[in-house]
């Protein structure tokens, strides 16, 4: 373990005070001799104590409760200690003043605490991703989908995937071993149906709702020429005035994104400026030039503008009922007024149905981008095993599937990704 990891560590790990009690935490090899000069003595492991906690000239700090933890067995893997005080800010830090005072302690750095879970093998990988996105959940959906991978559902699901590589390269050594001719013909009858089984398992991992969904919402982008009512539009969806709304065209110059919640499903709805082909107006220019951007990584986008001129795939919105001289579309999927209300419960309904749909289930766990990337390195590593009749170069392929689950729950990383990883969470946790 690195020097890092030597240290004795400390931090808040609760709520920013004021609060009714902040919890302090420490872990490392020294965590139980900072417990014994605050209190006096180590308390029983696992139970919680009442200890008056006092600096080193005697003066009364705190009365707190207190836990003492003894390692391995603790949620970092190292001794661990807890300080249950008072949550007023000068009670803390002047507890956090004595902590930093004692030898061999300092303070924690963001999310070191969960590193040093998973360095310690309290954790892996993927726990840890799914941790971090529990920490940052808003909505029901994230939360749900975070625990199952916090909860080591998908880290099951990959030693169970990595167990039976393990079988399949073994029959292939046993071949390489003793088999006399230099093919395939020795292995079991079933050999290849196995990895076939398992490439459409992963596959259908492959095909699933990826998480950054879940984290950034699904995307709904309001679209058409000035003046179709977007800004109005918008503000009723999300709920605020957060757009400016004119009879003027070219009001709305940029792209403004709000991310809100509906029924639990989060959403990123945008509002664009007004499309048009010509325009005196350099930053409308640069506006309409972001709007089409926006289009392009929308994953659905309401169409306020001339029936069939949107993107394909675009629902056909009328967004102006209550305005009698603007002609209806004939094939509009909604027809809604922003100002009357008229229609905005059923386009609601509609958006949280089809966001669901593209979403994963509730409590599934869900890849995200670097996971989605090493499952397809895996698969295809099996693919290519599958093609070839060589066993060295089977061996070889299984091989590199094995790295590829490795990877996934951290057997194999880098230290940068690592600190990418663990800089998203707080300096308590």
């Amino acid at each position: 373990m690195s020097d890092r990891f030597s240290d004795t560590i400390f931090a808040l790990s609760s709520g920013a005070p004021p609060a009714a009690i902040a919890i302090v935490r420490v872990s490392g090899p020294e965590a139980g001799s900072a417990l014994s000069a605050l209190t006096g003595s180590l308390p029983d492991p696992r139970r919680a104590r009442y200890r008056v906690l006092r600096d080193d000239a005697g003066a009364v700090l705190d009365q707190a409760l207190v836990l003492w933890f003894p390692g391995p067995a603790t949620a970092t893997g190292e001794d661990l200690a807890e300080f249950h005080l008072h949550g007023g800010r000068a009670v803390v830090s002047a507890v956090e003043a004595e902590l930093a005072r004692l030898p061999k302690l300092r303070r924690a750095t963001p999310g070191e605490f969960t590193r040093r879970a998973f360095a310690n093998g309290r954790i892996d990988l993927a726990e840890a991703e799914g941790l971090a996105d529990l920490l940052s959940a808003e909505t029901e959906l994230q939360r749900r989908s975070a625990i199952a991978m916090a909860g080591g559902a998908f880290s099951r699901q990959v030693e169970q995937w990595r167990d039976r590589v393990l079988t399949a390269s073994a029959s292939v050594e046993a071949v390489l071993d003793f088999g006399d001719e230099d093919d395939v013909s020795d292995l079991p009858a079933d050999f290849r149906t196995r990895l076939a089984d398992l490439r459409e398992e992963l596959s259908e991992w492959l095909s699933r709702p990826r998480a950054e969904a879940l984290r950034e919402g699904y995307r709904v982008v309001l679209a058409g020429p000035p003046n179709a009512g977007k800004s109005t539009l918008f503000n009723a969806l999300v709920e605020d005035e957060a757009a400016i709304t004119s009879p003027l065209a070219g009001t709305t110059r940029d792209v403004l994104t709000r991310a809100v919640s509906i029924e639990g499903v989060p959403f990123l709805f945008g509002d664009t400026a007004g499309l048009r082909d010509e325009t005196g107006d350099v930053i409308e220019a640069i506006g309409i030039s972001r709007a089409r951007d926006a289009l392009d990584r929308a994953d659905l986008v309401l169409w306020l503008g001339q029936e069939g001129e949107g993107l394909e795939g675009a629902w056909e919105i009328a967004a102006q009922a209550d305005v009698f001289h603007v002609e209806q579309k004939a094939q509009a999927r909604h027809s809604v007024s922003a100002v009357t209300g008229e229609g905005m419960d059923r386009l609601r309904a509609d958006l949280v149905e089809t966001a669901r749909k593209a979403m994963p289930r509730p409590g599934d766990a869900a890849l995200n981008a670097r996971q989605h990337a090493l499952v397809a390195e895996a698969e295809r590593a099996l693919a290519a095993a599958d093609r070839e009749s060589d066993p060295l170069l089977v061996a070889e392929a299984l091989r590199l599937a094995r790295v590829a689950f490795d990877a996934l729950i951290g057997r194999a990383t880098t230290e940068d990704m690592l600190d990418a990883l663990f800089g998203r969470f707080c300096i308590g946790k």
